[in-house]
């Protein structure tokens, strides 16, 4: 694995692999639930890409959404390209909503709502709460993966 996925404290946050990207847990959660989407390649701009990865981009964002829908009840979705401490090509995807959401001990409040997302103000994770909430994601994922 690249990098960037390494970076993001993979294998410990892999919650979906598939055949060009992995989901993540993001360890720190500006909201509940909040991933990074990979790209497995050493690409570090988008348009290097293969086409089958991007081909493959829609199913996993309906597996994301679907996950995401389930366990956090956002009521927007953002995807953030940032892409400039971490080189290889990834998204934040960050679920949004009004309030605070809880799930296995961990409480997340959306402090950037309705605006855009508090990036700096992310909960730090313990390595048990990323195993307690990759285990919890895990359980509902679509078995697109």
């Amino acid at each position: 694995m690249n990098q960037t996925i390494q970076r993001f404290g993979y294998p410990a946050t892999m919650i979906a692999e598939y055949r060009h990207w992995v989901v993540l847990l993001r360890p720190a959660q500006p909201t509940l639930g909040s991933l990074v989407l990979a790209a497995k390649s050493d690409a570090i701009a988008f348009a290097e890409l293969s086409t089958a990865a991007f081909a493959e981009l829609a199913a996993i964002i309906s597996d994301i959404e679907t996950a995401l829908r389930a366990h956090v009840q956002y009521q927007k979705i953002n995807y953030l390209m940032l892409m400039m401490a971490d080189p290889n090509v990834h998204f934040h995807v960050i679920p949004r909503y009004e309030g605070e959401r809880t799930a296995e001990g961990v409480s997340v409040p959306d402090k950037g709502w309705p605006k855009p997302p508090a990036l700096g103000e992310a909960i730090e994770l313990s390595a048990d709460q990323i195993a307690t909430l990759v285990r919890w994601l895990k359980q509902g994922w679509p078995k697109g993966s």
